[in-house]
């Protein structure tokens, strides 16, 4: 999860360099990575039959999914990769809510004051709360919000489906992500320069096929309230880029926030480890550490 995590806070970066509409971005990151994953399931011989209760969690999951990339690709074209990225951490508290609301899983009081902790970092991370926000910078907003909601529901959808490898179902929703945005993307130009295909190559094969199986795997092995709380990771490597690529230089109170961030991480994984007995590891549980 913390590998995913780092990789998505590269994305931003990729998707404003291609130079591409959300939908030509999406559709080409469904397409390549897809097909890589695709390739990889054939190669392993990791292709796992499933029936219609898989399928139509697969296809919920996969329809949030690429709805999701669509509203957060959008956003960049209203707001600040910045913004959209600390709204976007909006999804960690959507997880739980929905987890409780439709799985009635336990709200762990004890740590919820670290998910505080971390979302005060975001905020401080972003500079949200010292910026005026016009008209524009509020349509992206709302994209932003309505991404981590649909990206919440995408991570319950894959919950539901420990049976089937991780790459196997991210495989199948890139293959939808094809079918529904084709009819969209087939009326915008294609990608011309090298370094918008480069961009759309690197996010369907390294953020795509190899950063979801990660993912996907994470998602099946944590419960919600861990998942939420790794995700904080995203906004911290996404500054620190900002900072390699477009020299943008933290404020004070940006550095503050990225410090609460991984503090409350760190914080996080140490009350989870006190609170579990320590088991005594088997064959299948040290092979699934590793």
């Amino acid at each position: 999860m913390l590998a995913a995590m780092a990789l998505s806070g590269t994305i931003g970066l990729l998707v404003v360099e291609s130079g591409q509409p959300p939908v030509v971005v999406v559709f080409f990151r469904c397409l390549i990575g897809g097909a890589a994953l695709l390739a990889w399931l054939a190669f392993t011989r990791a292709w796992q039959p499933f029936g219609a209760r898989a399928l139509t969690w697969l296809v919920i999951g996969g329809a949030a999914l690429v709805a999701n990339w669509l509203c957060l690709f959008s956003a960049y074209r209203f707001t600040s990769i910045s913004v959209a990225t600390v709204v976007y951490q909006t999804q960690p508290f959507m997880l739980l809510v929905l987890a409780a609301l439709l799985r009635q899983e336990r709200l762990d009081v004890a740590r919820l004051p670290w998910v505080g902790v971390a979302m005060l970092g975001v905020l401080l991370s972003s500079g949200l709360g010292v910026q005026g926000l016009d008209g524009a910078t509020w349509h992206g907003v709302g994209l932003a919000l309505a991404a981590a909601a649909l990206y919440a529901v995408a991570t319950l959808a894959t919950q539901r489906l420990p049976q089937l490898p991780s790459s196997q179902i991210a495989a199948v929703q890139m293959v939808l992500g094809v079918v529904l945005l084709a009819p969209l993307a087939w009326g915008h130009a294609r990608p011309g320069s090298a370094v918008a295909w480069g961009a759309l190559a690197t996010l369907g094969l390294v953020h795509t096929a190899f950063m979801y199986t990660l993912m996907y795997a994470a998602f099946q092995r944590l419960p919600s309230s861990a998942i939420a709380m790794l995700s904080f990771v995203y906004p911290a490597v996404a500054l620190l880029v900002d900072l390699a690529w477009y020299g943008a230089w933290p404020q004070p109170l940006q550095w503050l926030g990225m410090a609460l961030i991984l503090g409350a991480v760190l914080a996080h994984r140490r009350a989870g480890a006190a609170a579990r007995p320590t088991p005594v590891p088997s064959p299948t549980t040290v092979e699934r550490a590793a």
